[in-house]
């Protein structure tokens, strides 16, 4: 077997931010690859497509051994955001106040302009905190500039619901068989044939979209959101939606139209409502983030269709909420797997 990436067609399954990511980082090692896929960008919103849910922001969180990942991501989003792709991001301030004290290096110093709070600056309860600037991402735009980069970079796409990976190895959705196939299926990957990790689960997030070009962030923001472990419920809950906007006009109350402020502007003792807010709602929306107990799987294996023909396949799912902010540096673990796999296996 020639091992060329040239002479290597490897199909991505899954077109969400994951899947994009690696097929686009799998195009630029120079392999021929086509992402197949049930749902992409640009779609009607789908419980069954999380990424477009998204209210997208970097900020990790990440334990020692995945911080690399997100540390990488951030430095190529950060780039991104200074060129081609500069409208799908806002880079924003954020504050970070603890109630513990911190004492060592903190993992985020990687962030542009990171410094330590003086006591000064901390809120009332806290001991210690920290400042950066960081980026939000506006998936609706970032998702489509994905897909289009991967077109110019000569990538090819099928729109088909994939029920086993046996489909895929034996080329049922490309003109002709894969020699590899990277698996970034997200929640799929728990009922995916051939797959069928029973350690994939949903985390149930809940965002409420208004209408609100008075906010610096732009016409509309995004208020939220949740987080339920477990929680497969596909539609919005009223009294999450009323949770949300009432949390969030607690610290923000800026969110309120400024006419409705204008109204008691002579009454400090008015208090503004979530019904103040209900009336510039566009939509309330919910996502299964994909998570999976012991973290994000990034390892190859070797597996065959209904003949003897043997391919490399790479996994690459189980992100949980950090996919957007662990995206690139997850894609080139990904590719060096490949990588190595296709070495071994010629």
């Amino acid at each position: 077997m020639d091992i060329s990436p040239e002479n290597i067609h490897v199909v991505v399954i899954g077109a969400g931010v994951i899947g994009l990511t690696t097929a686009i980082r799998t195009l630029e090692a120079g392999f021929r690859v086509s992402i197949v896929a049930e749902h992409f960008p640009g779609d009607v919103k789908s419980i069954y497509y999380t990424s477009p849910w998204a209210g997208a922001h970097h900020v990790s969180h990440a334990e020692v051994g995945d911080l690399q990942m997100d540390e990488e991501t951030f430095h190529t989003l950060w780039k991104l955001s200074e060129g081609e792709a500069e409208g799908c991001f806002m880079k924003i301030p954020h504050i970070e106040c603890r109630e513990e004290e911190e004492v060592g290096p903190c993992a985020l110093e990687f962030m542009p302009d990171f410094r330590r709070l003086d006591s000064h600056e901390l809120l009332p309860g806290s001991k210690s905190g920290y400042c950066f600037n960081t980026l939000t991402i506006d998936t609706p735009k970032y998702l489509p500039y994905l897909l289009q980069r991967f077109l110019s970079l000569g990538g090819t796409i099928s729109r088909n619901r994939v029920q086993h990976v046996s489909q895929v190895i034996d080329g049922a959705f490309t003109r002709i068989p894969p020699d590899a196939v990277l698996v970034c299926a997200g929640l799929g990957a728990r009922t995916l044939g051939g797959v069928e990790d029973k350690d994939v689960h949903p985390i149930r997030g809940q965002i409420v979209l208004i209408r609100a070009p008075w906010i610096k962030s732009g016409r509309t923001v995004i208020l939220g959101g949740t987080k339920a472990d477990d929680d497969w419920y596909p539609h919005p809950r009223p009294e999450t939606t009323d949770s949300i906007l009432h949390r969030t006009l607690t610290i923000f109350p800026e969110l309120v139209p400024p006419p409705v402020r204008a109204k008691y502007s002579d009454d400090p003792t008015h208090r503004f409502t979530i019904e103040d807010l209900k009336p510039i709602i566009i939509e309330n929306g919910c996502g299964l983030r994909p998570a999976r107990k012991g973290g994000i799987r990034l390892e190859s294996e070797v597996m065959q269709g209904t003949t003897p023909r043997k391919v490399i396949v790479v996994h690459n799912y189980g992100h949980g909420g950090a996919g957007y902010q662990s995206s690139w540096g997850s894609a080139t673990i990904a590719i060096s797997l490949l990588q190595k796999a296709l070495t071994g296996f010629s």
